[in-house]
């Protein structure tokens, strides 16, 4: 028996026969001297037929989960990216091979959403990959078949890709190893919706485990067990039942207020990045959305959104919702996150440059058209809006009278909106939080993103794995922010919520009740773990 350590990405355990999933040899060589029209054919051929197989993922996997679904619809998108395709193009042009274009095109995009600080858009580098596997795979003539073993298994693999769950039967699978990957990946975010039990990042261990035999994983500690005793998977069965009867717990939840034992009413909400994870809120049960995402917007489009596309896509979130408050972020983007019609310079440090409200001011025209496509929606359901990345109090001064201007330009316009819309503001810097008391007077509520505020607090990269021991949103220096930041809220008579990371931290619940936190904004696939949290405290 031997034990090692990854980074756990979930919180169940399992206790199962390993199966090991053998990477495809999809290495690729450089060739100068191709016929564009021939490798053009090539790639459009591959293409055609990856939209297919995607076609029948989706449809496949939405009958057990529409929300893994989803990525399969993303992934079409993706191979269709004008920006994508046009890299891929001009390759070709150059008399490059098919496979050799697609895989440095698609080690580019990689490398671009990997640099960018959002946990969101990092995951989309796997996304990328996903994609650039299927395209290679199809190109090399390889067929996608996989042999399982009979009966219940752990997979491990050294890189899960989205598409690698749905190869087998969701009911066979217990949980996932893997050599690389991250707590934000697209494979850790996956097997978080399906309850299962994921550990990340063993890195060279990863060498270490054998490919067969039985293996006992904790998803939450990262532990990994390699043929544990009897003693070890009685304890491992023992804690997948119980698993198994809280889940099933959950259920009774649904449609209840989360009030605490003292009376202390928390509005559980989600965050969601489009439009389609709308019916994720509703399938969990979410009393609100305290943060749509709305750079998604700006990074699938391949120019700046006009103001109608994006009034429908807020009208549609807003309506589907409906009375359920949406708070939506402006546009938060920048040199680590951003779409190359921006035309935005290279950054030493993108987290701490040129992004989200400092662009806005600048680019108004960019910020204006995103407020009045908000004002617009709000006619059609509760939106709420909200700024963020804000250090200084002309900031919001400047942002508020913007807005406050185009209400006036609607009015003479008539165009209907809400009159009594909420504005807020994202605390995410130690700046904000020191003048929060300043600050609350001039908006209607706060939340705060605990994932930029533990960074900026504690000097540390949050996506730097050498010093991601170093990240903690429970440091001492960060609840005392979050204190100072919610007392002075209240005191001002304004609500406070937290979208970050750590809202779902259920060791930080007695914190967030004590500094009666108004509002806890989490991945959808937990709001009713958090509900029941909270109704038994």
């Amino acid at each position: 028996m031997r034990t090692f350590k990854g980074i756990g990405a979930s919180e169940h355990v399992a206790v199962e026969q390993i199966f090991y999933l053998e990477s495809l040899d999809l290495s690729v060589i450089e060739k100068n001297d191709c016929i564009p029209e021939v490798e053009l054919k090539r790639y459009d051929d591959a293409k055609n037929q990856a939209i297919t197989e995607l076609e029948v993922l989706y449809e496949k996997t939405k009958l057990t989960s529409e929300e893994t679904a989803q990525v399969f619809l993303a992934h079409q998108m993706m191979i269709e990216d004008y920006y994508f395709v046009q890299e891929v193009n001009q390759l070709l042009e150059s008399n490059k091979n098919v496979e050799y274009a697609v895989q440095l095109t698609a080690n580019k995009f990689k490398e671009m959403f990997e640099a960018m600080d959002d946990e969101l858009m990092r995951a989309r580098a796997a996304d990328v990959q996903d994609i650039s596997n299927r395209l290679l795979r199809i190109l090399k003539g390889i067929k996608e078949e996989v042999l399982s073993p009979k009966g219940k298994f752990i997979l491990i693999c050294e890189d899960l890709l989205p598409s690698d769950i749905v190869k087998f039967d969701q009911k066979s699978i217990a949980g996932f190893v893997t050599k690389y990957g991250s707590k934000s990946s697209h494979a850790a975010i996956l097997a978080r919706t399906l309850n299962l039990p994921i550990v990340v990042h063993l890195d060279k261990l990863f060498d270490e485990i054998p490919h067969e035999g039985i293996l006992a994983i904790n998803g939450e500690t990262g532990e990994v067990i390699v043929n544990p005793d009897d003693s070890i998977i009685k304890e491992y069965r023992s804690k997948m039942e119980a698993q198994e009867k809280m889940d099933k717990d959950l259920k009774k939840y649904r449609g209840q207020k989360a009030i605490s034992s003292k009376g202390h009413e928390v509005i559980v909400a989600a965050n969601i990045g489009n439009v389609s994870d709308a019916d994720l809120v509703l399938e969990n049960d979410g009393d609100a959305v305290g943060l749509f995402r709305s750079e998604f917007i700006y990074l699938e489009s391949h120019d700046y959104p006009s103001e109608e596309k994006q009034f429908q896509i807020y009208k549609e979130v807003v309506k589907k919702l409906a009375p359920r408050n949406v708070i939506i972020r402006t546009l938060d983007i920048g040199a680590d996150k951003t779409a190359d019609y921006f035309k935005l310079d290279k950054e030493e440090n993108p987290a701490l440059g040129y992004r989200a409200i400092r662009i806005c001011l600048k680019e108004k025209e960019l910020f204006t058209t995103q407020l009045r496509a908000l004002l617009r929606a709000s006619h059609y359901g509760n939106l709420s809006i909200m700024i963020p990345m804000i250090t200084h109090l002309e900031q919001v001064k400047e942002s508020k009278a913007i807005f406050e201007g185009l209400k006036k330009e609607m009015d003479l316009e008539n165009i209907p909106y809400k009159t009594d819309i909420q504005f807020g503001i994202m605390i995410e810097t130690p700046a904000a939080v020191m003048i929060s008391d300043k600050l609350a007077k001039l908006v209607d509520f706060f939340s705060i993103g605990t994932n930029d505020l533990t960074q900026y607090t504690l000097a540390v990269d949050r996506m730097n794995a050498k010093i991601q021991d170093l990240f903690d949103s429970r440091h001492e220096a960060v609840l005392r922010m979050i204190a100072l930041t919610a007392k002075n809220a209240h005191d001002a008579g304004i609500w406070i919520g937290i979208c970050g990371e750590s809202a779902s931290d259920l060791t930080l619940l007695d914190f967030y009740l004590e500094h009666h936190i108004d509002e806890l904004s989490v991945s959808p696939s937990k709001v009713l773990r958090l509900k029941k949290a909270i109704i038994e405290k």
